[in-house]
C-alpha cells in the first residue's frame, strides 16, 4: 500500500518496524522517536529515544540505525503518540535540507514483510521532518503518515516535545558532579561521525559534539533561500525561535481586471471585491469563519488569537488584506484554512492576478500564487496552515468551489452557513 500525506491505516499487528530510506543521499540523517502523552510532550527525557538513546526502557521503542522497532503491547499507558523523525546532523553549518534528498520514504513492515510506504517529497527550506506518528484511538493503534518538515532541527523538534536542549561548546565541559548517562556512539559504517560525546541531564538534552570530522560530508555553500514559492501540495513549515512563534502575517494583492471602453462600458466594467478569510480550528473543540462578511474580523490576544485587519473593497490599497496569526498562542490552534471569495464581480481570476504571502520571523516568505485559471466559481482555498509539533506546516491549496459552505464540507470543518453581508 502506498499513502498519500494524511492518510490513516490501522495497525493490526503489535511488533512492526518503520525505516526512513534515502537511496540516493549522502547527507547525515538521524533518526528518531518522541514518546508523548496526551499534550503531545514526553514525560521525561526517557522518552525520547535517538543514537543516545537507542532503547526506551520499557522496550516498546528501539532504534537501530535508520530504522525505528515498535512493540505495540509494550508501550506505556501514559503514552498516547508515538512521532518519528528524522533530522539532518549540523544543517545550519553545512547549508543543507531536505530539498536535496530525492526519493525518500518511509517503509513499514510487520511479521509478513512490508505492508505500507510513505513517499516523503515536495520539500525545500527544511532540515526536520516528522516522518509519521502511531497514535492510541479508542484502545486501538493506527499510523498517520504525516510527512511535515519544518526548520530547527533536532534541537527545534526536541523543543516542541517537551525537552531543554543545551548545546555545548566544541570542547568538552567538565564532568558536572550530578549523574550522566553517556550518549556517545560508535561510528557507523556508512562514514557517519566519529564517537560523539554529549549528556542527557536533568536539565535538558546535551547534543553537542566534540570529535566530530566531516570531511568526507559534501557542502552546499548556497545560502538559504529568503522567498520560497510553493508548488501545490507543497509543504514548508515556519521556524520556531525559542518556546514560541512570531506573528505570522498572511496577506492578499490582487489587482482589478483592465477597463472596457466604449458605449457599454458602464455596464460591463463591474470591479472585482476579493476578500480574504480564513476557516479555523482550535484544539478546544471551537471552529469558526474570520472574514470581513458579518464582521467577524476576530481577535489577535483573545480566541481565536487571529485577526483580519481590514476590507480592501477595490483592489487598489497598496497592501492588500492581511490576516495575522499570534504565534504565541500556536499551542491553542490546531489548523487554519485561508480563503478568498469574490465578493462582488465576475469570477475572472486570471486578471486578478491574486498572490498570497506568508511571513513569520526567522522562516522564508512563504508565496502562494493563485495561478490556476479558468474556473468560473467564486470561491477558493489558498493554503492550509496545520500545527505540527508547536509550529505550522503551511501547504498549498489553491482549489475553487461554488461557495464556502462546499469548501468546508471538503475540508470536514462541519460548519452552519447563511447569507451574510458586509
Amino acid at each position: 500500500m502506498e499513502l498519500g500525506k494524511g492518510q490513516k491505516i490501522p495497525l493490526n499487528e503489535n511488533f512492526l518496524t518503520f525505516k526512513f530510506e534515502r537511496p540516493d543521499s549522502a547527507l547525515e540523517i538521524d533518526t528518531a522517536a518522541f514518546l508523548t502523552d496526551g499534550r503531545g510532550k514526553v514525560a521525561g527525557d526517557e522518552d525520547f529515544v535517538f543514537y543516545g538513546n537507542a532503547h526506551h526502557n520499557s522496550g516498546a521503542v528501539t532504534l537501530n540505525d535508520d530504522s525505528v522497532e515498535i512493540d505495540l503491547s509494550r508501550i506505556p499507558r501514559h503514552v498516547e503518540k508515538i512521532s518519528l523523525t528524522a533530522t539532518i546532523y549540523d544543517a545550519d553549518k553545512r547549508r543543507q535540507n531536505f530539498s536535496m534528498i530525492r526519493n525518500a520514504r518511509l517503509k513499514i513492515f510487520g511479521s509478513r514483510g512490508e505492508i505500507a510506504t510513505f513517499p516523503l517529497e515536495n520539500f525545500s527550506v527544511e532540515t526536520a521532518i516528522v516522518l509519521g506518528e502511531v497514535y492510541r484511538y479508542k484502545g486501538a493503534w493506527k499510523f498517520n503518515a504525516t510527512g511535515a518538515g519544518f526548520s530547527g532541527g533536532l534541537a527545534a523538534l526536541c523543543n516542541d516535545f517537551g525537552i531543554e536542549v543545551n548545546d555545548i561548546a566544541p570542547t568538552p565541559s567538565p564532568e558536572p558532579e550530578r549523574p550522566k548517562i553517556d550518549t556517545r556512539r560508535e561510528r557507523p559504517r556508512n562514514n557517519r561521525r566519529e564517537n560523539s560525546p554529549s549528556n542527557l541531564k536533568s536539565s535538558g538534552i546535551n547534543m553537542g559534539r566534540a570529535n566530530f570530522r566531516n570531511d568526507d560530508i559534501p557542502r552546499e555553500e548556497t545560502p538559504p533561500p529568503k522567498k520560497v514559492e510553493l508548488r501545490k501540495g507543497q509543504k514548508v513549515s515556519l521556524v520556531k525561535k525559542g518556546n514560541t512563534l512570531g506573528e505570522i502575517v498572511i496577506n492578499l494583492n490582487w489587482s482589478q481586471p483592465a477597463q472596457k471602453t466604449g458605449f457599454f462600458s458602464r455596464f460591463l466594467n463591474r470591479g472585482i471585491d476579493l476578500d480574504l478569510a480564513c476557516l479555523y480550528e482550535l484544539k478546544d473543540g471551537t471552529s469558526y469563519a474570520v472574514q470581513a462578511l458579518g464582521n467577524h474580523f476576530g481577535s489577535l490576544n483573545y480566541p481565536p488569537y487571529i485577526a483580519l485587519d481590514g476590507d480592501d473593497r477595490t483592489g487598489a490599497v497598496a497592501a492588500g488584506e492581511t490576516i495575522r496569526v499570534n504565534g504565541k498562542f500556536a499551542d491553542k490552534i490546531r489548523r487554519i484554512l485561508i480563503y478568498t471569495f469574490i465578493y462582488e464581480g465576475a469570477a475572472n481570476w486570471e486578471e486578478a492576478k491574486g498572490v498570497v504571502t506568508v511571513n513569520c520571523p526567522g522562516s522564508p516568505e512563504l508565496i502562494v500564487r493563485m495561478d490556476e485559471y479558468g474556473s468560473d466559481k467564486h470561491t477558493c482555498a489558498i493554503a492550509l496552515l496545520e500545527n505540527v509539533g508547536g509550529t505550522f506546516s503551511v501547504e498549498k491549496i489553491v482549489e475553487f468551489f461554488d461557495d464556502a459552505e462546499h469548501m468546508d464540507r471538503a475540508f470536514d470543518w462541519g460548519l452552519s452557513w447563511g447569507i451574510g453581508f458586509k
